[in-house]
């Protein structure tokens, strides 16, 4: 090789070096973009008692969408919450690079679950995270709930995926102290049987504990749980074999 060659590759080598180092980031927002990630704020200012198809392979039918719960306290409507966490969930999430897909971004519309699932679904969701709040006669209860497909029928060939980010949201929810209630694999929620990708739904807490209540309408608590969300979506990320090209 000329010396004169040598030197214009050991000049490009070093620019290139010191472009890295830098901005770090570089390569990993260049990989997060090849992931798409679809973010679901659970229900909507108006339930829909029309009835859908609990499963493509099923005569059972389920209202298309409900209104969810309210505070015990604050009285604030659970759609609401859901979908300022979602909110935060994007920000995080564009800020580091991935592509973000909304089921929605306002509270007055009308989106099925399984129309929530095609979302998803059309836009080759690398994962899905549907987020809510929950609910109980019973104002003891307290916690987050992991929720995942059923491993069996329609829904097998999601679960492995879907439990494994499950897995670890879970560690690293409890790593910063907030209580985990379990992970729980379901067969009847519609919105996991028409998706045909990858997802989760994060119960964030319960509302009908006054204490919780308070927290999950807190923006910086929401802030919190969102974080460890897209924390985790990093490392679910690094798992991946064989990211898209």
């Amino acid at each position: 090789m000329k010396k004169k060659n040598f030197i214009s590759i050991l000049i490009v080598s070093i620019i290139s070096f010191n472009s890295l180092a830098l901005n770090p980031k570089a390569f990993t927002e260049e990989e997060n973009k090849k992931l798409v990630i679809c973010i679901d704020a659970g229900h909507q200012k108006k339930g829909d008692s029309k009835l859908e198809n609990v499963s493509p392979n099923s005569s059972n039918k389920k209202p298309r969408v409900s209104q969810g719960t309210e505070g015990i306290s604050t009285k604030k409507p659970e759609y609401v919450v859901n979908l300022e966490a979602a909110a935060i969930l994007k920000d995080l999430l564009v800020e580091k690079g991935y592509t973000v897909i909304m089921t929605r971004e306002e509270h007055d519309v009308n989106i099925s679950n399984a129309e929530r699932a095609e979302i998803a679904n059309k836009s080759k969701a690398d994962m899905t995270i549907r987020i809510h709040c929950d609910s109980l006669k019973d104002n003891s209860k307290t916690g987050a709930t992991l929720l995942v497909p059923s491993s069996k029928g329609s829904t097998k060939d999601i679960f492995d995926e879907s439990n494994k980010y499950a897995e670890i949201l879970k560690s690293n929810l409890k790593d910063n102290g907030v209580k985990v209630n379990g992970i729980f694999e379901r067969n009847d929620i519609t919105g996991f049987n028409w998706s045909r990708v990858p997802v989760v739904i994060f119960e964030m807490g319960f509302m009908s504990n006054s204490c919780e209540d308070a927290m999950l309408c807190d923006q910086n608590y929401q802030r919190k749980l969102m974080s460890i969300v897209a924390d985790s979506i990093d490392q679910y990320k690094d798992g991946i074999k064989g990211l898209k090209n």
